[in-house]
């Protein structure tokens, strides 16, 4: 039996762990192939590990063993020109691109003196790397006239005002805010093209993004932090799969109507503020 996205390609930025993996492990379940991108290495103002080149090897190997295809490259969503080339590296190999998840971001939340730079990282990183994602993909889009579905990673930080007082936190909202913005715009703009352009806000997911040494000990520094993170159903964390499977929804012809929407995936944690 075929899958919902049999023939499709995506492309996935941050795929190398946690969210993105998982993006790139059920859209090929769903009969996808892949194109997979990760930094890789490490921004400065980013106290907890990111992914490491064995990170995105171990997304190539789970993809392949369901017998799907992916080109993966290291590329920065920050810079336009490698993500364009590893892009472009894709697509020579797999054909044009149907599903873009604009999913790479960071949090470089910090305990005791921070980073100057973080504000700058994480709006480049979770804001500015959208929009390069979304512009490096939709031109091909829009010229082979077949449709598609863009997906862009916020955050319940996107639509509340949590997050905290540091250069990092304010940045980290304020990127998940923006994100909606771009949403929207891009909803409206590429929707003549049957092109459609939603955003996801997940609660706190099982990832190392999130469970992490450095993450938990900010929480703890802040009670107010840790007890505006309930959600309102009895879990304290959902799983990056919850994620994927509502976009597995959002970019299948399940949803061919749904466009400029900002889907929490949350466990009720929006419906409580």
């Amino acid at each position: 039996m075929a899958g919902k996205l049999e023939g499709k390609v995506a492309f996935i930025t941050g795929a190398a762990r946690g969210q993105g993996r998982s993006h790139a492990i059920r859209l090929a379940q769903e009969g996808a192939d892949i194109i997979a991108v990760d930094i890789c290495g490490q921004i400065a103002s980013v106290v907890y590990p990111m992914a490491t080149p064995e990170d995105l090897a171990e997304t190539v190997k789970e993809v392949e063993a369901l017998d799907r295809r992916i080109v993966a490259r290291r590329a920065d969503v920050r810079d336009e020109a490698g993500l364009r080339a590893a892009f472009e590296a894709g697509v020579a190999e797999l054909g044009p691109v149907d599903i873009v998840l604009a999913n790479a971001g960071i949090a470089p939340m910090s305990l005791g003196e921070e980073r100057h730079e973080a504000w700058q990282d994480v709006i480049d990183v979770n804001l500015t790397g959208v929009f390069n994602t979304v512009e490096i993909a939709k031109p091909s889009m829009i010229e082979r006239g077949a449709g598609g579905a863009i997906v862009l990673t916020s955050s319940t930080a996107g639509i509340t005002g949590i997050g905290g007082p540091t250069r990092g936190g304010l940045g980290y909202t304020a990127s998940k805010h923006g994100v909606v913005g771009l949403m929207r715009s891009y909803a409206n703009a590429l929707a003549p093209h049957r092109i459609r352009v939603n955003s996801v806000h997940p609660t706190g997911v099982n990832t190392p993004m999130v469970v992490n040494e450095i993450m938990q000990a900010w929480l703890a520094e802040d009670p107010s932090l840790s007890d505006a993170m309930v959600n309102a159903l009895p879990v304290d964390m959902i799983e990056a799969a919850d994620v994927s499977n509502a976009i597995v929804w959002l970019v299948s012809d399940d949803a061919r109507y749904i466009t400029g929407v900002t889907l929490p995936v949350d466990a009720g944690f929006t419906v409580k503020k």
